[in-house]
């Protein structure tokens, strides 16, 4: 049976061509340990996705805050799927995912697998207004102008060497039905490549299109989904198609753009300190070919740990922190002592 779900894997990755996918900045990403699903799971009958998260992470609902949003769910795999489905199935992406399950297997977690869905995140610290991107978390935010509700998307973003940019900028445009044209770089590596592929199910950027104003960068959607929440691209920020199409209706020209890097982030909720560590782009580079990472010292963490704590006398669990750190599965844990607020 196992020999079975393997080919079948097999066969669904080679239709894929993942060393293909390409985005308006994008390049060859590398090569997984293993090989992804080409055209995601066949259709299943699964379980809905429960409210009940893992015990040992998580702000409870009653204890959130306005630097809390989403919450931690969990849902049962069947033999068909991968990570990858399941991640584009829950509107997260794949690297978060697989941060989040240590020790399951990407590509075939197995059938009644609880996979952990990690959907609850710290809002990053930065000015809340327009768009913010985390580059550590992988993850879009969207402020609306009139204080509604928060939303948050997945995103794929540059690889090692052709890095995504941080800093501000404002959509200088918007567009619909994108020409891409690949750079020289990209023609020389790859002389099929045409001067400009036109709207269509071949381009990569997808549907719509945002014009930051960077030379050679955009927020795009793609034809290839299963770059989404991966470091693949050569730097621009990509998004599902349905991701993108919800995005592009609410944006407008002149919305400020906030691109940051912080891989740890700290809120306080219910009179607890929380963590949410995510990998660097090093360890998630390494997660998704290897499926494993070595721990990355934060030489700065007991500076961001006063900065968090500030004024406030809350004993630390600093054990259970400095396993939050070192695992970094992208979930907020609690590291005030038990019995303290």
């Amino acid at each position: 049976m196992m020999d079975r779900r393997m080919q079948r894997a097999g066969a669904r990755a080679a239709g894929l061509g993942i060393s293909m996918l390409l985005a308006a900045c994008a390049g060859v990403p590398e090569v997984a340990s293993k090989p992804p699903v080409a055209q995601g799971g066949a259709a299943v009958d699964r379980p809905r996705a429960t409210g009940a998260g893992p015990a040992d992470a998580g702000i409870p609902a009653e204890d959130r805050t306005a630097r809390v949003i989403g919450e931690l769910r969990t849902v049962t795999a069947v033999a068909a799927d991968t990570l990858l489905d399941i991640a584009y199935e829950n509107d997260l992406g794949f690297v978060e995912v697989v941060a989040a399950n240590p020790g399951v297997d990407p590509w075939l977690p197995g059938d009644g697998t609880r996979v952990v869905l990690p959907g609850q995140h710290i809002l990053p610290d930065a000015p809340r207004e327009g768009i913010v991107i985390n580059l550590a978390s992988m993850r879009l935010y969207y402020f609306p102008p009139n204080g509604g509700k928060v939303r948050s998307y997945p995103v794929g973003i540059g690889r090692g060497g052709l890095s995504t940019p941080t800093g501000t900028t404002r959509v200088r445009a918007k567009i619909t039905e994108p020409t891409w044209y690949p750079t020289a770089r990209m023609r020389e590596a790859d002389p099929s490549l045409p001067a400009a592929v036109p709207a269509g199910p071949d381009n990569p950027l997808g549907k719509y299109a945002l014009d930051l104003g960077w030379s050679a960068y955009l927020i795009h959607g793609t034809n290839k989904k299963w770059g989404i929440g991966r470091r693949i691209s050569s730097g621009c920020i990509r998004l599902y198609p349905e991701g993108i199409a919800d995005l592009y209706r609410r944006i407008e020209s002149g919305t400020k753009v906030t691109v940051v890097d912080q891989p740890i982030k700290f809120a306080w909720a219910g009179g607890h300190l929380y963590v949410e560590a995510h990998t660097t782009q090093k360890q998630a580079e390494a997660l998704e070919k290897t499926g494993r990472f070595e721990p990355a010292e934060d030489v700065d963490l007991a500076r961001k740990v006063g900065r968090a704590v500030g004024d406030r006398q809350a004993p630390l669990d600093w054990s259970r922190l400095r396993e939050a750190v070192a695992q970094r599965r992208g979930l907020p844990v609690r590291v005030t002592q038990a019995g303290e607020s």
